[in-house]
């Protein structure tokens, strides 16, 4: 017995250094794992040999859930850089206790502790000798004689690191929100024409809509003159490279060191794209900087071809001076038809109705400037005074907003789409509100005669979900 136990710590003490050591030079064995814990130890991540990153298992929030993700691990928000995805929507969440592990035939496969299958690499050609986590953030799955099988910069998420390349076909997949890693509403593409473009996705057809932004590297009068790879080079340069060699560069703004900084770009849930640097050395409270971000303006960059706007509908886009993100404000008399969803459409706090005597004194108007919505317009009035264009809107039971500039007078009926504060656009804008909180009272039951005649009336009146789906052109 007492052998036993000699054997046993001596066992204990050859294996402690191979542990530590799968741990601090990237190798991982097949048959290595991982298990999701609610401490995050040592069991739930596998670091690169210098420790800048990390493979494993995130909390997602306070709810025993887990992302399957990749991460700054040296930094204090441990900013997530690819995420383990079911194409073509769903980011799995794993339950406390699944695990990850490295399989020869399957590669790294993600398990409930029911053991129900949540996600697993694609499709493996050949066998998996090992697992390679690189100081560059990527994780490949080699054979034997160290021929990449699969690695996670083959298959990006929303973000792309230095040293990645993205073919032409390839793409970059924005999340639902900052915490929700489902895909959402924005994508980057290197199209096999060789643009570089950023566009929305139409939920309902999965198809995309017009592009917002688009890098023009296709064949022009120069031979070759069209993208073939997006490349974020070494030296922290993101650039599409063209088949005759030449360069559009995306990169701008003040160069920083490689060696002191980490970069990343990343493809955010609000559809800009932008370059973000990080010190590697710091003190106190360091952050990511944006160094550059597309497109210049997104609140104005998306038109009406290119699908719904950044912000639901009925709310106003407006772009922030300190880091050019979208921020969206419900006007007066709305608010958000899902407080959870700053992003969402605004629903307004009083029904409007053509049945109301006296609508003028039921309402005002929030007057803005330079604030439109691209959609909805029904009536264009000219020779118009500020005021006149006003008071039709107030005595307009369809009227929802008012735009007037240059003695024109736009009126438009809810729900409104594409909103946006635009300093060039020399209007004042008229939002319609209830002046107090009445809602409108039950509308008596049609009589008989009605019925034979067959008439209608417009109360105004819409079923929620109607007004407000998002996602759809």
């Amino acid at each position: 017995m007492a052998f036993t136990a000699q054997l046993l710590l001596l066992s204990s003490l050859f294996l402690q250094p191979v542990l530590v050591l799968s741990q601090t030079n990237g190798s991982i064995a097949v048959g290595g794992s991982l298990t999701a814990t609610a401490e995050g130890n040592s069991s739930s991540s596998w670091l690169s040999p210098s420790g800048d990153f990390a493979f494993g298992f995130r909390p997602l929030g306070n709810n025993d859930l887990f992302l399957l993700s990749i991460w700054y691990a040296k930094i204090p928000d441990r900013t997530i850089v690819w995420y383990a995805n079911n194409k073509p929507a769903v980011a799995p969440a794993a339950p406390l206790g699944s695990t990850v592990n490295l399989t020869a035939h399957s590669g790294l496969v993600l398990t409930s502790p029911q053991g129900k299958e949540l996600w697993k690499s694609e499709t493996i050609v050949g066998v998996v000798a090992n697992g390679v986590f690189n100081d560059t953030g990527n994780f490949v799955l080699e054979d034997d004689s160290s021929k990449k099988l699969w690695e996670s910069f083959k298959n990006p998420t929303d973000t792309i690191l230095p040293g990645q390349i993205i073919e032409t076909g390839g793409s970059l997949a924005s999340r639902q929100s900052e915490t929700n890693y489902s895909k959402g509403r924005f994508q980057l593409r290197l199209q096999q024409d060789g643009n570089l473009v950023l566009n929305s996705i139409n939920f309902t057809t999965a198809s995309t809509n017009t592009p917002y932004y688009g890098s023009a590297t296709t064949t022009g009068t120069v031979p070759g003159s069209e993208g073939k790879q997006l490349v974020f080079n070494d030296s922290g340069y993101l650039y599409v490279l063209r088949e005759n060699g030449g360069k559009y560069t995306l990169t701008w703004g003040n160069r920083v060191s490689a060696m002191a900084y980490y970069t990343r770009a990343t493809l955010n849930f609000d559809g800009v794209f932008a370059q973000y640097v990080h010190p590697k050395t710091f003190s106190g409270n360091a952050s990511w900087e944006p160094l550059w971000s597309l497109p210049e303006n997104i609140c104005l960059d998306i038109d009406a071809d290119s699908g719904p706007g950044v912000c639901g509908f009925n709310s106003i886009c407006a772009l922030s001076a300190a880091d050019k993100r979208p921020k969206c404000e419900c006007p007066r008399g709305f608010s958000l038809l899902d407080p959870n969803d700053l992003y969402g459409s605004c629903k307004p706090d009083f029904i409007q109705s053509c049945e109301e005597k006296e609508e003028e004194h039921l309402y005002d108007v929030q007057m803005l400037t330079n604030t439109d919505w691209l959609t909805s317009e029904y009536s264009r009035l000219e020779e118009f005074t500020a005021d006149n264009c006003s008071e039709s809107c107030i005595q307009d039971c369809l009227c929802g907003v008012a735009i007037y500039s240059n003695q024109t007078c736009w009126k438009k009926e809810l729900p409104l789409s594409n909103g946006r504060v635009d300093s060039g656009l020399r209007a004042t804008t008229f939002i319609k509100f209830r002046k107090d909180n009445s809602t409108l009272p039950v509308p008596p039951s049609p009589s008989p005669d009605d019925k034979k005649n067959n008439k209608t009336t417009f109360t105004g009146i819409r079923p929620v979900d109607a007004l407000f789906r998002r996602g759809s052109t």
